[in-house]
Parts: C-alpha cells; structure tokens; sequence
C-alpha cells in the first residue's frame, strides 16, 4: 500500500464533503473543513465551483486556507467583493446551491442547534456562539451539508434549541414556514457514515458506511432511530490524488486535518 493511503478521520469527511460539491455549482462556505472542502473540490472534480463567503468574497480562486470568512485571500481573483448584504441576497434568490452548517446538536430532520445547552435561555449549561447566518443559508440555499463527529451528544432526539431549520417537524413543513419549496437537509458527514435523508419522511437515514465500521456502530452513536437506504455502500476512501492535494495545496499547515474533532 502506498504510504499516502493512510488517512485520519478528519481527511476522510473532507474527501466525502468535496465529491459533494459537483462542478458548475455554487456554495456558500465558511473557514476550517468547510473551506478545505470547497477548495479541494476546486482542485480536483470541480474546477468551475463558484465558492462564496459571508463576509461578501464571490468566486475566488484561493490560494492557500484563509483564517476567516473576511481574510484577504477570500477575494483573491474572485468576481466580486462585496457584502454580506448582497451574499444573503444571492442566497434568497435562490442562486447559491449548497452551503456548509454545523452546531452542537443536530435531530433527525437535520434541525441544528448552535445556541445553547440546557432547558433554560436565560440560564443554560453552555451558551453557545449562535446562528450567525447559519439560519439565512439553511432557509434560503438548496441543499444543507454538514461535516461533525458522530457521537450521542450531538446526535439527539430533541434539540435543547433550534437555532437552523432543517426539516423542522417532517415532510410539508419547511413549505408551511413560509421557506422555499425542495430546498432543505441533503448529507450529514460524519467520522462513521454518510448520511442522507428518506424522501417521504424526510428522517434521517445512512446511506454508506466508512471502511471498517458496522451499521450497529452508527445506531449506537446516536441518539434517535436511523432509517437505512436500500442499497447502503461501503464510503470509497480517499485517493493518492486527493491526499496530496489535501496535505500539500489545501492544509499543509494541517490547520484543519490535524484537528482530532
């Protein structure tokens, strides 16, 4: 076996997340595995993905990680730098195609909180930083992803905030809030398995399983019943190719696939 084939967990959600973002489309991303995922796509099976960032960089071509959503290097030979204003803009009508959103708990129509742990508001156990523009991009882009470890603390059956609207409480009702029809929660990437969600019942459900990990391993992980896709796969691990652009081009600092979570 080549030396290069061996990977971390973190390298492995990364490759997941970039073969994801198909050439042509658009995504919103912030920093850290976000980033390293569209700018692995970039370099590799999507070099037309038009990347955009909150803080108003439009398709650039980035160089090297940049450490915030408002570096420099987020416009660097890009189309536009503008605004956050005109990115929420873009996003409401209905030009960015997918965006990247985490949080602390996520259920099993992919509502996510990034707000608070605990049953009181005023009082919580661990405050948390908040939506930011998580809610925006998750109401108004058309397909969610996201990237977390699978543990049971993160996976639950009851959010202790909803701070993102996935699928709110089943199928009809993102469209009865008021969002825009057939967008919503597309993959959740996590260090067990590939996660998607069952189109009648919109719940969450594993579509493929990381080499060496069993279907018993997942549902153990979490905290609420998985659905299971009729044909669940074995997740293909990351190439030669995609780890050396990884580990040379995108991180070779490992700001971001040194990190153990």
């Amino acid at each position: 076996m080549n030396q290069r084939s061996a990977y971390n967990a973190m390298e492995l959600m990364i490759c997941c997340a970039a073969r994801c973002l198909e050439d042509g489309k658009s995504v919103a991303v912030g920093t850290g595995v976000p980033c390293a995922a569209a700018m692995l796509a970039q370099r590799t099976t999507a070099p037309n993905l038009m990347i955009c960032f909150e803080a108003g960089g439009v398709a650039p071509l980035l160089p090297t990680m940049p450490i915030s959503v408002g570096d420099s290097r987020t416009f660097w030979r890009g189309l536009m730098a503008t605004s956050m204003a005109d990115v929420m803009e873009t996003c409401q009508r209905g030009l960015i195609d997918y965006t990247f959103l985490g949080g602390a708990q996520i259920d099993a129509y992919g509502n996510l909180n990034s707000t608070m742990i605990g049953t009181d508001y005023r009082r919580p156990k661990t405050r948390l930083p908040g939506s930011g523009g998580a809610n925006d991009l998750a109401s108004l882009c058309w397909r969610i992803l996201v990237v977390t470890k699978h543990d049971r603390r993160r996976f639950v059956e009851k959010l202790d905030f909803m701070t993102t609207p996935g699928y709110l409480t089943g199928p009809g009702a993102r469209e009865a809030a008021g969002l825009p029809r057939d967008t919503g929660p597309y993959r959740v990437i996590t260090d067990l398995a590939i996660l998607g969600y069952h189109a009648q019942s919109k719940r969450m459900e594993v579509l493929s399983l990381h080499p060496g990990v069993a279907l018993e391993q997942v549902q153990a992980h979490t905290g609420f019943p998985l659905g299971v896709a009729a044909d669940v796969k074995e997740t293909p691990p990351p190439t030669d190719t995609e780890l050396r652009i990884l580990r040379e081009e995108v991180d070779p600092y490992r700001y971001v696939i040194g990190r153990a979570d």
